[in-house]
């Protein structure tokens, strides 16, 4: 079985996940090759389309309940 960590070691963990985070996206966007960062693009903004869909599905059928 696994143990719960410390607080302060939980909260270490997640300092250095976060500045990873920061990190990681910049550094992605420097290495990548234009046609990479266009295809990334395209992603993102199916995604975020589909999420809207999802957002305005669940509105309307909450209304029409």
């Amino acid at each position: 079985m696994s143990k719960k960590l410390p607080p302060d070691v939980l909260a270490y963990f997640r300092q250095q996940g976060a500045k990873g985070g920061r990190i990681g996206g910049r550094r992605a966007l420097e290495t990548m090759s234009p046609e990479a960062r266009v295809a990334r693009a395209k992603k993102a903004a199916a995604a975020a389309v589909a999420a809207r869909k999802r957002a305005a599905k669940k509105t309307k059928r909450k209304a029409g309940e």
